[in-house]
């Protein structure tokens, strides 16, 4: 079968409704179920970072499982458009889960206690739900229709997503939790996952060259923990490393940033500037995927670094709307940079072979370490450094995220030069070999850490 260079229009619409939406469901959990913890639960910041780590363990154990169990089935179409489905009910359950309710229900119990365990095990249940349909066969789903020669493209428009599913919710649904109609935030948000999920099952279509494969499924799951797979695919490993240290310093801030903006800088009406941040550093990030292959990576990666660099250290001093606002078009544009180059290499580096294994070996390093890391080291940056907000109506205070968790991330950012100067000046696989298949041409050998040698073959 001749590879063929260009998406088609039904794949392209798969990737941008199913990503768009599956990072609409993410935002809600990444960043609103925390806000949604913070104003109606608990001010402390340590129950968001026990919540973030949780559902961080639960998405991974999932993925690998989901993702293993897709590649033995060979089908990816059917836990996507269920998964979406029932993604977006679990949603809309956390709009029942409310201190008043715990009250109502359990009133000998410590409401506060209580609320913040069931979020915390219905953010559990919503993770494997989205794991599954998203990080597991979603992904996999990309790199099944997608090859070496059309990633880029396809990366750089995927890595846009969340800052576009953080637009959607800023330009039309943040007012709600704003006035803390959550019923209605959370409501609505899982309708249109919940709508996704009905959608694929007319429109997505599981790749001709995906078939279920053999052998025993619960050994499988162990693959890509084996030293001699590490060793295998070292270049692999080693994108996985920079992603891991790129997430822990995203999540140092990211997890905190709606109430550092209100709390810490006072700035009420954020919409307009984090919707102006999200629009052009979007519109930047896509402009850099056309430059891969093009310009070396060599030039590509450490520009990147620099652009994240200097935004962080940037958003570290800002205070003004304005100031705010440049210094973080540059410090995202820079983190989606660093992302769309990586996550590109990551799926050319991938065994063909086993495709929705290594969507849990993944998630391991750029889901499980950075989210029990990350937000940890925000709360604790932010502890040291005594951020206090003081209600001007009660007189109460309140701890709040301080400017320490941006130099915090840029400090753990800059560990990517380490795996970045192996990848580059070592030896890195940036494009999967490809071999023309000719009457002199053994077959692949089959071998116990690789699977086969992948060959273009012609119809």
């Amino acid at each position: 079968m001749i590879m063929k260079d260009k998406l088609g229009a039904r794949v392209w619409l798969g990737i941008i409704l199913f990503g768009l939406a599956g990072q609409i469901a993410w935002m809600v959990e990444n960043m609103y179920l925390n806000v949604y913890l913070y104003k109606t639960v608990t001010y402390d910041l340590n129950a968001t970072s026990a919540m973030v780590a949780a559902s961080a363990v639960v998405a991974t154990v999932v993925t690998l499982f989901a993702g293993g169990l897709s590649d033995k089935v060979g089908k990816r179409k059917i836990f996507i458009s269920t998964g979406y489905v029932l993604w977006g009910l679990s949603v809309f359950a956390f709009a029942l889960i409310t201190k008043e309710n715990s009250e109502k229900f359990f009133p000998s119990a410590n409401a506060v206690a209580l609320t913040t365990v069931m979020i915390i095990v219905m953010d559990c249940l919503m993770t494997a739900i989205g794991s599954t349909a998203n990080d597991a066969a979603f992904n996999a789903w990309i790199t099944d229709v997608t090859t070496s020669d059309n990633r880029a493209k396809a990366e750089g428009v995927l890595q846009i997503m969340p800052l576009a599913a953080l637009l959607v919710i800023f330009g039309i649904f943040d007012s709600f939790t704003q006035k803390g109609q959550w019923m209605i935030f959370f409501g609505v948000l899982g309708a249109i996952t919940t709508a996704m999920g009905i959608i694929g099952i007319f429109i997505l279509k599981d790749s001709p060259d995906l078939k279920p494969k053999s052998g025993n499924f619960f050994k499988e799951l162990g693959y890509g923990f084996r030293p001699s797979v590490v060793k295998k695919n070292r270049d692999l490993y080693l994108i996985y490393a920079a992603i891991c240290i790129i997430g822990i310093a995203n999540n140092i801030y990211m997890t905190y940033l709606i109430i550092y903006v209100e709390y810490f800088l006072g700035i009420k009406d954020y919409v307009l500037m984090l919707g102006a941040i999200l629009i052009l550093s979007a519109v930047f990030s896509v402009l850099f995927g056309f430059l891969r292959g093009k310009i070396s990576l060599k030039i590509l990666l450490p520009a990147a670094l620099a652009v994240y660099t200097l935004g962080g250290l940037m958003m570290f001093f800002a205070r003004n709307i304005w100031f705010v606002s440049v210094s973080g078009i540059i410090m995202m544009t820079g983190y989606l940079w660093e992302m769309a180059l990586l996550s590109a290499c990551m799926r050319d580096n991938t065994p063909a072979d086993k495709i929705g294994h290594f969507q849990g070996i993944r998630m391991v390093f750029s889901v499980l370490i950075p989210m029990c890391v990350g937000p940890f080291i925000g709360a604790y940056v932010s502890s040291t450094s005594n951020g206090v907000y003081v209600d001007p109506t009660t007189g109460a205070e309140q701890p709040v995220p301080t400017n320490y968790i941006f130099l915090a991330a840029v400090i753990v950012n800059l560990l990517i030069v380490i795996p970045m100067a192996f990848m580059l000046f070592t030896r890195i696989k940036q494009e999967p070999e490809q071999e023309i298949i000719t009457e002199d041409t053994p077959p692949a050998e089959n071998n116990e850490d690789g699977g086969t040698e992948e060959k273009t073959k012609e119809d």
